[in-house]
């Protein structure tokens, strides 16, 4: 980084590091200093950069595992050597931020923390660059749970809330938590072999570290009916986390009507996921009338669709190489916009045929701009398809993008 990315001999980055954080101390005082891939920085200029910002009047420094190369005992090492040897290191705290490349992440942050670190950098769910950064829900478990490897060291995380957290981060970025991810997935307490079974039915500690119910996880209730009503929904929804405003609660309870008439029970997770596509939701230029697919063996996927825009029905039917694929481009006909797909993702939310089919994607619109996202459920993965799609849709022209003037003058929009 200093020879490629830099280009700058080590007195001038010594003298930079001192100026950037001096500037910072006239506005704050508190001050992190984080020398960006310090994993693989010779150790006596690390020390030096690390007394400079010190000098400075750095509270707080950082330092980083930038590109996920180090291993636990690496890191665990170069903490303990810069905090024995830079001058002032007893008066600032020292700090984790590790990068999950070779899958160290967690590993590495609880190394960095039993050589003296007292600050982690983490994600909810290991969010971030590449292949993600530490997860918070697994240093803060690792350190409850091993009380006796990390003695007097807490957090002050309500780890109740974890999961409740972890699906709204997953909601909000589009971005699905796998089944089988630690203290959050949906298998993450789940026992399928016989013999764990077993263990588990006469004393739960035989195979279970972490209690469930300590990170989130409840105890499964009786799921809910298409008779179920409003206030019941709502309740439901209060015991999972989520107080909805009385808009919110209509768009949600309409969508479980509408599952509701398709499948014989509404589960946690299904009112989970539809809370999750529901916060997703911009302002609605378009929504969804009706959906229609004609698809076939040998024949061409054909879909006509039906918006409501303002007051106008806008309807047209189109064809692609899939169901899904005709969908896509017939909203984009009737929206005058060209959607590029970047990702599409597909889960199914709850077990069983009828269990509701989740769609997680991402369009971008303008060669030059961000993608948009968009995520939705049904127990029909051509309609929650569509209906990702066209959150995105509004997503996208929320934040200010529009089609054409032509193609919009020529489809009668404003």
């Amino acid at each position: 980084h200093r020879e490629f990315k830099l280009g700058k001999a080590r007195d001038e980055i010594l003298r930079l590091a001192a100026e950037g954080v001096r500037r910072a101390c006239k506005f704050t005082p508190d001050v992190e200093f984080s020398p960006e891939d310090a994993s693989r920085t010779e150790i006596d200029f690390l020390v030096e950069v690390v007394e400079t910002a010190i000098e400075a009047g750095a509270t707080t420094i950082n330092l980083p595992d930038t590109t996920g190369y180090a291993t636990p005992e690496e890191y665990g090492r170069m903490f303990a050597e810069v905090i024995a040897r830079a001058r002032g290191s007893e008066h600032v705290v020292f700090s984790t931020h590790c990068h999950n490349d070779l899958g160290l992440a967690v590993a590495n942050s609880l190394s960095g923390v039993q050589s003296g670190a007292r600050q982690i950098e983490c994600t909810l769910n290991g969010i971030g660059e590449r292949a993600g950064n530490a997860a918070l829900e697994e240093v803060v478990m690792a350190l409850r749970t091993r009380q006796d490897v990390f003695s007097h060291l807490t957090t002050g995380i309500q780890t109740r809330e974890i999961v409740r957290s972890s699906r709204l981060v997953s909601a909000a970025c589009s971005f699905p938590v796998p089944r089988n991810k630690a203290i959050v997935g949906l298998n993450a307490f789940a026992h399928s072999s016989g013999i764990h079974q077993d263990g588990i039915l006469k004393k739960r500690e035989t195979y279970e570290i972490m209690d469930p119910e300590e990170v989130g996880w409840g105890k499964t209730e009786l799921p809910l009916t298409k008779h179920s009503g409003r206030a019941a929904v709502a309740s439901r929804l209060k015991h999972l986390g989520y107080l909805l405003n009385p808009a919110e609660l209509q768009a949600v309870f309409s969508r479980f009507k509408e599952i509701g008439d398709r499948k014989k029970f509404v589960y946690d997770d299904d009112l989970v996921s539809l809370v999750g596509a529901q916060i997703q939701v911009a302002r609605e230029t378009y929504s969804l009338e009706s959906l229609h697919v004609a698809s076939g063996t040998g024949e061409k996927p054909v879909a006509k669709i039906t918006l409501k825009h303002g007051r106008k029905m806008l309807s047209a039917t189109g064809s692609g190489d899939g169901a899904v694929d005709a969908v896509l481009k017939t909203i984009d006909r009737i929206t005058g916009l060209k959607g590029h797909l970047m990702d599409y993702q597909v889960r199914a939310v709850t077990e069983g045929k009828d269990a509701v089919g989740e769609v997680s994607l991402s369009v971008r619109f303008d060669a030059k701009g961000e993608p948009a996202a968009g995520r939705a459920a049904a127990t029909d993965v051509i309609e929650s398809s569509g209906r990702a799609y066209l959150a995105a849709t509004n997503r996208w022209i929320a934040e200010g993008g529009r089609a054409s003037k032509k193609t919009r003058r020529a489809l009668g929009h404003p």
